[in-house]
């Protein structure tokens, strides 16, 4: 039996639980709510009398309480079955836990055991892979360390001077230097196999450099001198001989001279030296027999008599031997009209400058495929550009004709662009082309001023079609062409000396001064020579000049001729420019032509005033004084009641001056013009026109005057207009 508590006990809780409420306070859900309003609802007593209800409340806790632990008492059994069941599955775990560290165990043992052999099988297969590897390696290494036999015997007994062995030597080398120039690992090299067969290529090279180097040295020796020996016994012709056949036969040692450069540079050095020295004693030989034969053939004086049949045997001789040509020039050389200058100059001096224009035509056209031929041959022979294939330049020969082709490139990439390296082998090789060249201008010069112009150009052509401006040629031409254009300047220099040095003869006429004729020629042959050229330019400038001091020269001229009066030769020469520049027609002398053509006209009217006043000179002074005293103001009318110019005196003067003396003083001036003026220019009936217009001009001033100050007075002249043409006509034609 359980005892309760008592009610002190009881009401000590309830304090307790107050108390503990008061601390824990929290506010009650709806649910909470709800069952307490039903509770209180069934407990009548509960708002009324709240002790007694916490009082029935206490009781049915204890009766429930009680309950519990009658409820707990009666299930121990349950309690120990289930305390049991759990021993039993603790051990079952325990059991199980040792089962899976067993477990564990064997398979932490598997696991150890399968690293171990997967570790074995990377051994293995690594092992395997590095046989393979080495296998490869050494089986490469013997293939680029591994020379045919066949190719050793060619590079050591090779025949060098038939086409097929010189075949056989040039594929043994390139195998040769393929194995010495072999991609091998550098512990490879170490091997003393390796570095045994290296040394045994080595020898193999060295050998074979030195024999190649022997035969080519032989070589171009011997090819100098049967060239040189061939020139010799050859009769002279005015021509560069080619040198394709010898090019030709060394054309196939190219390859072989490429090994040599890779393998032993200064043997090839040496053997570049060896060809430069022996051709350039040859190409000095030729180059100066044929500028020679140039000098001849100018030096020679055609005959009058056969001008016309000598000069065309020239000229066709010139034009067959320029289309012998092997190589076509780049670009076409205008040819100048020899047509348009045949009417200026002697006949000698037209016929040398055309032979002239056609020799130094025929020089640059023969020197400019000789030099890049050559240049052209070097560039490939040498290896010089460093980028040209020899399998192109065979595909190239096979598809021609020509066994010997100087190199077209099939695309842009392939176009070369010299360097210095070629134009110092081209130097070695012409060393005197250039002083030689400059010596023939300087002789040219010599012979004949008109020669700088045709060699200008000529000269600017070549240098202008010029396909590669950087070449050696290329840069020699344009060498020569400043020392052309320097001489063209001194030409233009020593002809405006002349002309300022000119002295005016004392014993006879003037007429057309020689400097203005001279300048008629120059410039009709000028014109002719740089029709169409891109030097005209320079032209232009020497026209300048030498207008400018022919005009100055020409008033000095006139001012001191003692024998033709001033008027007359500036009139006459003036005349004279003003026709050559109109029949030019040059762009930058159109000023200097209307100048030329108003001085003329000036001194034409000046001439005809001052030779006017003769033959009515009384006539002339009288009315002039007339005329005066008009102008100081008094009135005309009133003139003729002054003495000095009464009508009494007019009609003495007129009485002096009847027909007939008229026209002996018009004969006069007729004579006195036709022995001032020249016939070369024919101006008398120029100036006998001009004086008749202004002859009549004067009388119908006279008879103006007359009608004006004299009205009424019936005084006229004793001739009249009519007369004066008739006069004027009839001196004419009886003269």
């Amino acid at each position: 039996e359980v005892s309760r508590p008592t009610g002190s006990v009881q009401t000590t809780q309830q304090e307790d639980d107050i108390v503990t409420m008061e601390d824990d306070y929290q506010a009650l859900t709806s649910k909470e709510e709800t069952d307490l309003d039903q509770l209180m609802s069934e407990c009548k007593i509960a708002i009324s009398n709240a002790e007694l209800f916490a009082e029935q409340l206490s009781k049915q806790l204890s009766v429930l309480d009680g309950a519990n632990i009658h409820s707990i008492m009666g299930s121990e059994d349950q309690v120990l079955n289930l305390m049991r069941l759990l021993d039993d599955g603790i051990r079952s775990a325990e059991t199980i836990e040792d089962k899976l560290d067993f477990y564990d165990s064997i398979l932490q043992n598997v696991k150890d055991q399968m690293e171990v052999m997967k570790e074995k099988d990377a051994l293995i297969n690594t092992r395997n892979k590095n046989h393979q590897l080495l296998l490869e390696e050494l089986d490469n290494l013997v293939k680029q360390l591994d020379i045919d036999t066949r190719h050793l015997k060619a590079l050591t007994d090779g025949d060098l001077s038939t086409p097929g062995g010189i075949c056989e030597c040039t594929t043994a080398a390139h195998i040769l230097q393929r194995c010495l120039n072999a991609d091998i690992h550098p512990a490879l090299n170490q091997m003393a196999a390796v570095e045994e067969q290296q040394r045994k290529f080595t020898r193999f090279s060295d050998k074979f450099g030195k024999r190649l180097a022997y035969h080519l040295n032989n070589l171009f020796i011997q090819q100098g001198n049967v060239l040189g020996e061939t020139l010799s016994r050859q009769v002279p012709e005015f021509k560069l001989p080619p040198h394709h056949s010898a090019h030709r036969d060394l054309t196939p040692y190219a390859d072989l001279m490429l090994w040599l450069k890779n393998s032993d540079f200064d043997c090839f050095t040496q053997l570049s030296k060896v060809y430069t020295q022996n051709l350039s004693k040859l190409y000095n030989k030729e180059i100066q027999d044929f500028l020679e034969m140039a000098k001849q053939k100018l030096g020679t004086k055609p005959d009058k008599n056969k001008l016309g049949v000598g000069l065309s045997a020239q000229a066709r001789a010139l034009s067959g031997s320029s289309s012998s040509l092997n190589r076509k020039m780049s670009g076409s050389v205008q040819s100048l009209n020899s047509d348009s200058i045949s009417m200026h100059g002697s006949s000698h001096d037209l016929a040398m400058r055309h032979l002239f224009d056609q020799i130094i035509d025929k020089i640059l056209s023969e020197l400019e495929p000789v030099c890049l031929a050559e240049q052209d041959f070097c560039v490939r022979f040498f290896h010089l550009a460093g980028d040209i294939s020899v399998n192109k330049e065979a595909k190239q020969e096979e598809e021609s004709d020509d066994v010997w082709k100087p190199l077209q490139p099939s695309a842009p990439e392939v176009v070369r662009h010299m360097n210095e390296e070629v134009r110092r082998m081209m130097g070695e090789l012409f060393p005197n082309l250039e002083s030689e060249l400059e010596a023939f201008v300087s002789y040219a010069d010599r012979l004949d001023g008109f020669n700088s112009m045709y060699m200008l150009v000529r000269m600017s052509q070549h240098v202008n079609n010029a396909q590669d401006t950087g070449s050696f040629l290329s840069l020699m031409f344009a060498s020569c062409l400043v020392k052309i254009k320097r001489n063209f300047d001194k030409f233009i220099a020593n002809q405006i000396k002349a002309i300022q040095d000119f002295k005016v003869s004392k014993k006879s006429r003037c007429g057309i001064i020689a400097f203005v004729h001279n300048f008629e020629e120059f410039a009709n042959q000028a014109e002719s020579i740089f029709k169409g050229s891109d030097r005209h330019t320079h032209l232009d400038k020497s026209y300048k000049a030498l207008v400018v001091v022919i005009y100055e020269q020409i008033v000095r001229v006139a001012s001191e001729s003692q024998k033709t009066p001033k008027d007359v030769v500036m009139m006459e020469n003036f005349h004279h420019m003003y026709s050559t520049l109109s029949t030019l027609k040059i762009p930058c002398l159109e000023s200097d032509r209307k100048e030329a053509k108003q001085i003329y006209q000036d001194n034409l009217n000046s001439y005809t005033l001052n030779l006017l006043g003769r033959p009515l000179e009384k006539l002339h002074v009288f009315f002039e004084g007339v005329q005066n005293r008009v102008a100081t103001g008094v009135k005309p009318e009133e003139v003729g009641f002054q003495l000095a110019f009464s009508k009494q005196e007019l009609r003495k003067v007129i009485k002096e001056y009847p027909v007939k003396e008229v026209k002996k003083g018009l004969d006069g001036i007729y004579k006195k013009t036709l022995k001032d003026l020249c016939e070369e220019e024919n101006l008398l009936q120029v100036v006998w026109f001009s004086m008749q217009d202004e002859f009549i001009k004067q009388i119908k001033h006279y008879e103006d005057l007359i009608n004006q100050c004299y009205p009424d007075s019936g005084i006229t002249l004793e001739f009249k207009v009519d007369d004066v043409l008739s006069f004027f006509s009839e001196i004419a034609q009886n003269h």
